[in-house]
């Protein structure tokens, strides 16, 4: 049987219905991002599956451009380097593989965002761990009730939700989101 449109158009619907309690903790995820860019640094980006997607696409949106014309962000998506990925998890394991990419590449600065519908992915966790110890300020982008990673992050933003496309259908938004704000914080005035 094929699920009606209808029908996960008002799941998708309940669940944004409800986004905006986020507000806090977008914000000052928001601010932290901003903060950053202006100071300097670089954000880096980690997740799997679908949310390494959203990683690679949120990259592309701070490198090239959202909607106005602006010089390029620094911002990498830990996703991309399938020799990297693929040479890791091969030599060591799987779960260290963003952690041993910031390890190489984050510095004090930096943001580092994880990006996880169930909030306990295992390289995700090591990515988070190892830029605190680091002294690399983390944030992350969560589904579910938030898992490890919720009391881990410096901020994070929990989607309450069980039904991972989505969780994941509000993380992109949020994303898209930081790149408005982020058009409006650091294009200057005559260039929007």
């Amino acid at each position: 049987m094929i699920e009606s449109f209808e029908n996960a158009l008002d799941r998708h619907q309940q669940v944004f219905s409800k986004v905006g309690t986020l507000a806090p903790q977008v914000l000052a995820l928001a601010g932290a991002v901003v903060d950053c860019l202006k100071q300097g640094g670089k954000v880096l980006w980690m997740g799997n599956g679908g949310s390494a997607a959203d990683c690679q696409h949120l990259a592309a949106e701070f490198m090239v451009r959202y909607k106005a014309e602006r010089r390029p962000l620094p911002s990498i998506a830990l996703t991309t380097d399938s020799s990297i990925l693929t040479a890791h998890s091969n030599d060591y394991d799987f779960d260290s593989l963003f952690a041993r990419q910031i390890e190489a590449l984050a510095r004090p600065g930096d943001l580092v965002i994880g990006i996880s519908t169930s909030g306990n992915s295992g390289n995700v966790i090591q990515g988070i761990e190892q830029a605190k110890t680091m002294g690399v300020a983390t944030a992350t982008l969560l589904g579910r009730d938030g898992g490890q990673l919720a009391a881990m992050a410096d901020h994070s933003v929990v989607v309450s939700c069980d039904e991972t496309a989505r969780i994941q259908e509000v993380h992109i938004f949020i994303g898209h989101w930081l790149c408005e704000v982020i058009d409006s914080q650091l294009v200057p005035a005559g260039d929007k």
